[in-house]
């Protein structure tokens, strides 16, 4: 199903041509709102069209769980624009669920969508990327959870560290003509904050034990992805970049404080 928020454009003109899945909301809206302020040409998908349009931006409804999503979403983009420069995947997610108790079903839906979906519209924009002659870029949207425990979320950190090790695995077999990356995001302050951290104190709380004093913004990851995407980091590939704003304080450094005191 396609939502049309442009007119129709010859293949020919020189904007990039940008996927950003889950592209409706949250860090994926701000990632294609980057985009489209450079002039790009920018396709977004999600499950339920975006409350409010994203700019000029070309909304194609898909679940990207589904394998034949992938299809989908990168014709859309060849039929209305004729190429495909660049591919964030960016949906992703999970609600709380304890390992000891998440139903199989549940957890096969979270490793679909977090590692099995990026693959799958990965191999799709790569197959079109390759014949380009400029090549292409796939930037995958991971997240710290993947580089640490992850208590009440096991099935998406699991998956996100997997998507980090295919970021690397991608970025040697599609070289040298498309490059393949990922923006590894810290603790990020979205609309749907307060289902994680709690209310605005609980918010508060949760951004003085990072270094640098806040969560990051959606903003803050979109430039990442953007970053990552331009000629500027034309010979970055296979690399994570990390969006954290300094991490998470050592915990025994709070320990070991509160004794003193």
């Amino acid at each position: 199903m396609f939502h049309y928020g442009c007119p129709p454009m010859p293949a020919m003109s020189t904007a990039r041509v940008v996927i950003v899945t889950g592209g409706a909301r949250g860090i994926g809206r701000a990632i294609a709102e980057r985009f489209l302020e450079d002039g790009a040409r920018v396709v977004v998908c999600g499950r339920n069209p975006p409350e409010i349009a994203v700019g000029d931006a070309v909304f194609v409804q898909a679940d990207v769980r589904e394998p034949e999503a992938a299809e989908l979403v990168v014709g859309a983009a060849l039929q209305r624009f004729g190429r495909v420069d660049v591919l964030v995947n960016n949906a992703g997610g999970s609600p709380l669920a304890e390992a000891a108790t998440a139903s199989p079903r549940f957890s096969s839906a979270i490793v679909a969508l977090n590692l099995l979906a990026p693959l799958n519209l990965a191999q799709r924009a790569n197959a079109v990327m390759q014949r380009q002659d400029e090549g292409g870029v796939i930037v995958n949207v991971a997240s710290v959870s993947g580089t640490r425990p992850s208590p009440g979320t096991a099935a998406y950190g699991a998956a996100k560290a997997g998507l980090l090790n295919l970021t690397q695995s991608l970025a040697v077999e599609w070289a040298p003509r498309v490059r393949v990356n990922a923006v590894t995001p810290g603790l990020v302050r979205t609309e749907q904050a307060h289902l994680h951290y709690g209310d605005q104190a609980g918010i508060a709380a949760v951004s003085a034990t990072v270094p640098l004093g806040r969560m990051a913004e959606p903003r803050d990851v979109a430039e990442a992805c953007f970053f990552l995407a331009s000629p500027a980091a034309r010979y970055v590939t296979g690399a994570s970049l990390l969006v954290h704003g300094g991490g998470e304080r050592p915990a025994f450094l709070a320990a070991a404080n509160a004794k003193r005191g």
